[in-house]
């Protein structure tokens, strides 16, 4: 069974745009290299031909792929979400209470997961943890490596526009 895909408007838009790229522009590169390739002559030893085919294989399972995150995604909206309480959607500003770093986290769906952004999936650890808790809630997160982090929740904002 395929799992929910939660996207955010800038998400949704992120991957129409992705898909609107690979399905023009990169169709007609791939396309391109495919038919220069032909031109070397023998496709039965033509590395060039089967490194294209290859590439094209690639572009269509990634569009194929696209275009089925957008058939089941779900888009959340600004009027949806609270500031009562952590959700996706949701800008979390935290304090981890070892070291006093404060740091503000986006709760997003895994599709738009970007965890160098602080972009925070609903399904990682420190994002699992910190959905449904409310301002001033220390959570306990346990990460991959280290002893558990505790992260008060300072501040929560609607992330989504």
């Amino acid at each position: 069974m395929p799992k929910d895909i939660i996207l955010t408007p800038e998400g949704l838009e992120k991957l129409q745009s992705e898909l609107d790229f690979l399905s023009t522009e990169k169709r007609r590169e791939v396309a391109e290299r495919i038919k220069e390739a032909r031109e070397f002559g023998d496709i039965a030893e033509n590395a060039e031909y089967d490194d294209a085919k290859n590439e094209q294989a690639m572009l269509e399972a990634r569009i194929a792929n696209v275009q089925e995150k957008l058939r089941m995604a779900t888009v959340i909206e600004a009027d949806e979400i609270s500031t009562d309480v952590v959700q996706i959607g949701s800008v979390v500003h935290v304090k981890d209470e070892k070291t006093g770093k404060s740091t503000k986290y986006a709760i997003v769906g895994s599709a738009e997961a970007r965890p160098a952004e602080n972009k925070l999936s609903n399904e990682s650890p420190v994002g699992r943890a910190l959905l449904g808790h409310k301002r001033n809630d220390t959570v306990s997160v346990q990460v991959p490596r280290g002893p558990a982090r505790k992260l008060k929740i300072t501040k929560i904002d609607v992330g989504v526009k």
